[in-house]
């Protein structure tokens, strides 16, 4: 009876074991911020990587294309106009995407906040310029300059984001989810801000959350989570995780042999 029981709790601690579908292999992108360059830069590198694949192919995108970087606008035109040929994409929301969006449509005082963390490049990418910090009905003027500037396809594109994405025993999401509760329960707004809450926490969901948001050097790996904004608007790294059956690798933008 004890050797049954000490297998038990051998079985117990293991590892668990994520995977993805069979026959699917998901290429999953960090936090772009503007880096148009890295972007294309890794696209080339996914199309090299996967052009021997042959099965089902998914292009996951955690959120945060715009701003800090320059070229927000030319981000998504990218996306939209040369996506990634027999991929299935996927793109989810960041909290700065829901900046925008908020700015556009709640309340145009937000403006500061936004600027605080990179609005005013976004701004410029759509041809919208300011000599000074505006107030008042000048940012109501801003807001409504940036809505005209906007192409209506980035609006769509915007507003159409999804939250969170689940392949497997993955759950993708930008920022993370809170701890101790169901992913089904999880709220639009821990996925897209959360962050040291669920940072500190060992908790172990049903799944492995994949997610951007909080800048870490390399790619990290921990038992309930797994972290890919390598800050590739001050890096240069643009990090992609590669899924596939039960292993997982990277592909970095900016890292010489």
């Amino acid at each position: 009876m004890i050797k049954i029981f000490n297998k038990i709790i051998k079985r117990t601690n293991a590892p668990r074991i994520f995977s993805v579908p069979k026959n699917t292999r998901v290429y999953c992108i960090g936090d772009i911020h503007g880096q148009e360059d890295l972007l294309m830069d890794l696209h080339e590198m996914i199309l090299q990587d996967s052009s021997e694949y042959l099965d089902d192919k998914v292009v996951v995108y955690l959120g945060d294309y715009i701003d800090r970087g320059l070229h927000s606008k030319e981000v998504v035109d990218l996306l939209l106009n040369q996506p990634l040929v027999d991929f299935k994409p996927i793109y989810l929301r960041g909290n700065h995407e829901q900046v925008l969006l908020d700015f556009l449509n709640v309340d145009a005082n937000i403006a500061m906040e936004w600027f605080n963390f990179g609005g005013q490049a976004t701004l410029l990418s759509y041809g919208v310029s300011m000599t000074r910090i505006p107030f008042g009905e000048k940012l109501n003027q801003l807001q409504q300059d940036l809505a005209d500037k906007i192409p209506t396809e980035h609006l769509s594109f915007y507003t159409q984001l999804n939250y969170s994405y689940e392949c497997g025993d993955y759950f993708f999401v930008h920022a993370g989810v809170k701890p101790k509760k169901s992913l089904k329960r999880q709220s639009e707004l821990d996925m897209m801000w959360i962050r040291n809450e669920f940072l500190a926490s060992k908790f172990q969901f049903k799944k492995m959350i994949v997610h951007g948001h909080s800048i870490v050097d390399q790619p990290e790996q921990k038992v309930n989570r797994i972290a890919i904004d390598t800050g590739a608007y001050s890096s240069g790294r643009l990090t992609c995780l590669v899924l596939e059956g039960e292993q997982r690798r990277f592909i970095q933008t900016g890292v010489t042999e």
